[in-house]
């Protein structure tokens, strides 16, 4: 499982005209899930996800958690963040996971940020969004499951 994770000040999806989620501050995540991903992956991702010291404290370093501001989320699937372009021009998306496998995984990445208190939004799966945010720092961290970054 990939993600992005941007730190924002807002962030909102549309699907079709329609606002489908939003968030104040918080993270902004898009969603990959890879073939091969399981419950350990999500699990994995989600205590990351939460326990992740990207917002400043008083000091103004980054010593702060999403729980520890109280902050909420937007969550995206993705499936291109799991694309290779290091061949060719056209980026393959073979290790993408199909929706029979990624949907219930993304749901469950869900859950477990909403069991741990996060006020979560999301996009609609496989849905052609337009996603806007104001990204605060920036501040943008790439995780993976497998740990390959």
């Amino acid at each position: 499982m990939r993600l992005v994770i941007q730190r924002v000040t807002q962030a909102e999806v549309h699907v079709e005209g329609q606002l489908t989620g939003s968030t104040g501050p918080g993270y902004l995540i898009l969603c990959g899930v890879e073939i091969g991903d399981t419950v350990e992956d999500v699990q994995y991702c989600t205590e990351k996800t939460i326990h992740l010291r990207i917002f400043e404290d008083d000091a103004g370093k980054m010593n702060r958690s999403i729980l520890d501001i109280g902050g909420s989320a937007l969550v995206i699937s993705q499936f291109t963040l799991q694309g290779d372009a290091r061949h060719g021009r056209r980026p393959s998306f073979d290790r993408a996971a199909r929706p029979e496998t990624a949907v219930p995984l993304y749901e469950a990445y869900v859950k477990g940020l909403r069991d741990a208190g996060v006020h979560v939004e999301t996009g609609i799966f496989g849905a052609d969004m337009k996603v806007s945010l104001i990204n605060d720092g920036p501040v943008t961290m790439l995780l993976d499951s497998r740990r390959l970054f």
